[in-house]
């Protein structure tokens, strides 16, 4: 997360009313809020590509697609924040009247970045795994073609699918939709090297 602001205590009704009115997003845990930073051009690329790729796909579906305008709230946590992208099917269930906080996705996507990418694997996944409803979690690196793919078994346990090069693709078999990499990476010049993948085993959660 990014450095916390000086509001500690706050109530989900404070964080809410400061956050609706806000030029800025934040993210809001166990009663403080943490300020979330500008992502690169590449992020905003590979993201808008995401959800270009899978809402074509799922145009006439029962399903929407959610930028990182929408908030989604960990119900068993209280974590409010904002993925990347998101993906909700069936009846939507929002926290209130707003319609600005996500109860139930069905998938979340986190672009990677070298500040939050820590996060991103270990806390966060941790949390968004107490989101009944959600059935797969993506991370998307920006530094080479390669997409991590959790996916929930039956067992509640997570398998880790990982797809790497982009004349690979991957299925998001919740939506029956397949996304080929090289629709992900549209316009990304890779100017960083890759960095060598940890042991999937050393870090399969359950």
């Amino acid at each position: 997360m990014a450095v916390a602001n000086t509001n500690h205590g706050l109530s989900e009704a404070e964080y809410l009313e400061i956050e609706r009115r806000a030029d800025y997003k934040s993210e809001f845990f166990n009663g403080e809020m943490f300020g979330m930073s500008g992502g690169t051009s590449a992020h905003s690329l590979i993201a808008s590509n995401l959800i270009r790729a899978i809402g074509n796909q799922l145009e006439g579906c029962p399903c929407d697609v959610y930028t990182s305008d929408m908030r989604v709230k960990v119900q068993a946590s209280g974590l409010y924040t904002y993925p990347d992208l998101s993906v909700a099917c069936g009846d939507r269930e929002f926290e209130d009247e707003h319609d600005d906080v996500l109860l139930n996705p069905t998938v979340v996507v986190e672009v990677l970045s070298d500040s939050r990418e820590a996060y991103d694997r270990g806390r966060k996944f941790a949390l968004y795994r107490q989101i009944p409803s959600l059935r797969e979690y993506l991370l998307v690196s920006q530094r080479e073609p390669l997409v991590e793919q959790y996916l929930r078994q039956d067992s509640g346990d997570w398998l880790l699918h990982a797809v790497a090069g982009l004349q690979s693709k991957f299925t998001l078999p919740s939506l029956s939709v397949t996304i080929e990499l090289a629709k992900v990476y549209t316009n990304i010049r890779f100017t960083q090297a890759p960095r060598p993948l940890e042991n999937p085993d050393s870090r399969s959660p359950r």
